[in-house]
């Protein structure tokens, strides 16, 4: 080896810095070509699909309608950091914005990965052990398993035909909604009716597991719209009353984190251009 080396020149040098470059360029002309063509990295969709299984990389298939439900949520959570999918903190809404995108491009926003992930999250927030016990709940409990989303429109309405129920008109204002508009409309009828159910809730909270479970998810429901609404606001123009409302959420239920209201309170002050703003939430939620 050591003769071999010493046998070869700088021209040698140059010839291989030339050809690997040559071919690095080819795969980069290649991959920008497949990227404009398909939506995707050539590379990186080899080496998910092909490459990860043979290396013993953790199969992430879709779970059953059994795994779907709360007790196996957890469980199917963690394998969800083996997909390359980060969760979106603009979590733009399906029917008014990604629906919009699909309208104009063809294309689909959403990958496999996002619909399993918002599907867990679903389950996850909107859903307790006690659904079965009110018809309505009922419903939307079967409602968020579903993967056609017109039938999960027909079940939200359904729902609502029984009862004013807020997960229905959450699941209307995210995927029927065509308009931004159409959807804090949707929302506000949701927090009225999201906030009745949070004080019943909470009034009964210490009477036994099954009726802290339900303030629980009665509390994940009543976040979620309040962020909503603020996310909205900001939408429509509203970016001063957005953080306000992002701000006293974060007062009110400071340990809910899950939901990344800071990420979207950050954009909202990056747009005001409140830098000192921005810089104080970082180093809080650092």
């Amino acid at each position: 080896v050591s003769m071999f080396l010493n046998t070869l020149t700088p021209k040698f040098y140059v010839a291989l810095t030339g050809t690997s470059s040559l071919i690095s360029g080819l795969i980069l002309i290649f991959e920008w070509w497949y990227f404009r063509k398909y939506g995707t990295s050539f590379i990186e969709q080899v080496s998910v699909s092909h490459l990860r299984p043979l290396l013993g990389g953790v199969d992430n298939s879709a779970p059953s309608a059994a795994s779907a439900a709360n007790g196996d949520a957890d469980s199917s959570r963690q394998s969800v950091s083996e997909c390359k999918v980060w969760r979106n903190p603009l979590n733009l809404f399906r029917g008014a914005e990604y629906n919009r995108y699909t309208w104009v491009t063809g294309r689909e926003p959403l990958t496999y990965y996002d619909m399993n992930l918002s599907a867990q999250d679903h389950q996850t927030f909107f859903t307790c052990d006690t659904d079965h016990l009110r018809p309505a709940d009922a419903i939307m409990q079967k409602a968020w398993r579903e993967r056609n989303p017109q039938a999960r429109i027909s079940a939200a309405h359904e729902a609502l035909e029984l009862n004013e129920c807020a997960t229905a008109y959450i699941l209307l204002a995210e995927e029927e909604a065509t308009t931004i508009v159409e959807a804090e409309k949707l929302f506000k009828q949701a927090l009225k009716a999201g906030e009745g159910c949070y004080r019943r809730s909470q009034q009964l909270q210490h009477h036994g597991a099954q009726y802290e479970a339900q303030h629980r998810r009665d509390t994940n429901v009543l976040v979620y719209i309040k962020r909503r609404l603020a996310m909205c606001a900001r939408k429509l123009g509203r970016t001063r009353e957005a953080v306000k409302m992002m701000r006293d959420l974060m007062k009110e239920f400071p340990l809910l984190s899950m939901f990344n209201i800071h990420e979207n309170l950050l954009e909202a002050l990056l747009e005001l251009q409140a830098y000192a703003d921005v810089q104080a939430v970082l180093a809080k939620y650092d």
